[in-house]
């Protein structure tokens, strides 16, 4: 390819660079979980440095910022760094062709047709340069004896070289989807010439490993969120309220300032504006809020949310709500370059609802300069809404709905992949079992914006589910708990650290 548009285009590039993560250590979740189960962790912790020494456990994606996976890396990677365990964090580098075919494998592994762009030997010849230009810079720092986990289809190619190299490593999938169908085999047969020998794969739910996978390689282990981090800490009204008031999203003149306790322990402060869409005047703070905060990203259904609450709100007024639908900054996410198609999509729909239902509807796209800033206004967000929604139509796990739950926000959801884990129906959550059902989901968001009790009683049990099962401690002890099994120790080491668990 020496000669060819991308060839020059990438060569001024520079493949991978590492993420510096801050250091942080585990007591602070002892007032949530008790000192007995933090000792344990402290236990494994000690384990993992006996099997790895020195050597490093790296952690491979495609971006630092912009998505669950780089949150829930940076999360994990500074409790492990509090532990004493040497952690790094490489994020590899491509041109917009490459992001474009892995968002097209992202779609597949999720049964979505996405562009509907081939996933041919074009696709493919592209796709291993990148890797091959990667492997140079990898080379160079990753040495004998340490770990790489690679996260998703955009560093399943490193997976060979890296066998071949003799590192342990394992592939982490966040995506999938639990039927097969065209797009998915098509996803799948890309990818598997690249994960035929890897030692362990991990998805979020037994149904998304592929057919051809050994069951005893492949583990199931759900996504996490930290308690402590800037879109999930606690956050007092005079906050919430100045954070979202300077950033727009609120009409709001009351003083005070919009701050937030940074991953380093400092004080950060909310200084940008969203860039909002809206007819008339920002909600007032006492106006109940409908949210759905995501990607801009047509398996999230921001259309179909839009049309929903339309409807109900021409039906029966939505009771008094307005909607914000959310998301980061289109330019801001180079591993998604959907996002600003779809945002246009929404954005056309909603100018094409008359006045008195527009004025009902705020599309808002959060600024991504400072990513604790803008975790910090997720998190402002998410606390002042009523009600949560995420109508997905695919979903490999949904951390939005894990955030709201833990904000003991009320939640109405698709009832689609990982969801389904998280919300018992009627008793964490309310779902919406068709999510191509606009009015079903009107029907839902009613119930739960008429009835005050019922999305009290949700979120409080939404909090406790969050607690017991999806913070980020568990996902240290299981995490653990995979590196011992990549190193040969099959026995538990303790019943608080329960092993992961096999998808056969």
């Amino acid at each position: 390819m020496g000669g060819t548009p991308f060839a020059r285009r990438w060569e001024e590039a520079a493949p991978m660079f590492e993420v510096n993560v801050s250091c942080r250590g585990i007591d602070c979740f002892v007032e949530l979980l008790g000192q007995e189960r933090i000792a344990a962790v402290k236990q494994l912790a000690e384990v993992v440095h006996g099997l790895v020494g020195q050597r490093a456990i790296w952690n491979l994606n495609s971006t630092k910022s912009g998505g669950g996976v780089a949150e829930m890396l940076r999360s994990l990677l500074r409790y492990a760094r509090g532990l004493g365990v040497q952690v790094r964090w490489g994020v590899i580098e491509g041109p917009p062709e490459f992001f474009r075919i892995t968002k097209r494998l992202h779609n597949a592994l999720h049964d979505s047709h996405g562009d509907g762009s081939p996933l041919g030997l074009e696709e493919r010849v592209i796709y291993e340069q990148v890797m091959r230009d990667n492997i140079v810079a990898l080379d160079a720092v990753i040495q004998p004896g340490d770990v790489v986990i690679c996260h998703d289809p955009q560093t399943a190619g490193l997976v060979p070289h890296l066998v071949e190299r003799g590192i342990p490593v394992i592939w982490r999938c966040h995506i999938g989807h639990e039927d097969r169908g065209m797009d998915v085999d098509a996803g799948w047969e890309f990818l598997r010439k690249y994960l035929a020998d890897v030692p362990l794969a991990v998805f979020s739910r037994e149904s998304y490993a592929p057919i051809w996978l050994p069951r005893m390689r492949a583990v199931v282990l759900p996504p996490n969120i930290d308690p402590f981090s800037a879109k999930n800490q606690a956050m007092e009204e005079p906050a919430i309220r100045a954070i979202l008031g300077h950033a727009g999203l609120i009409d709001d003149a009351g003083g005070g300032a919009g701050v937030f306790t940074r991953d380093d322990g400092s004080i950060g402060r909310v200084d940008r504006k969203a860039e909002v869409v809206r007819l008339g005047r920002a909600p007032s703070f006492d106006t109940p809020l409908v949210v759905q905060v995501s990607r801009w990203d047509r398996m999230k259904d921001p259309l179909g949310v839009l049309h929903g609450f339309a409807a109900l709100a021409k039906a029966q007024g939505a009771h008094g709500a307005q909607l914000v639908l959310a998301g980061p900054n289109v330019r801001s996410v180079a591993d998604d370059p959907e996002g600003a198609g779809v945002l246009e999509e929404v954005e056309k729909a909603w100018r094409d609802l008359p006045d008195s239902l527009r004025e009902l509807v705020d599309l808002v796209q959060l600024p991504t300069v400072d990513n604790e800033e803008n975790a910090a206004m997720v998190n402002a967000l998410q606390r002042h809404a009523t009600v949560i929604v995420q109508k997905s139509l695919r979903e490999g796990f949904g951390l939005t709905v894990t955030e709201a739950m833990w904000k003991r926000r009320p939640v109405v959801a698709s009832a689609v992949g990982g969801i389904q884990d998280q919300i018992r129906d009627g008793i964490d959550g309310l779902l919406v079992h068709d999510p191509l059902d606009t009015q079903e989901f009107g029907r839902v968001l009613e119930r739960v914006l008429t009835d005050h009790e019922l999305a009290a009683r949700l979120g409080e049990a939404g909090h406790t589910r969050v607690r017991e099962h999806y913070l980020s401690i568990a996902a240290l002890e299981h995490w653990a708990e995979l590196v011992r099994l990549l190193f040969g120790v099959k026995q538990p080491l303790t019943a608080a650290a329960a092993a992961p668990s096999n998808a056969a």
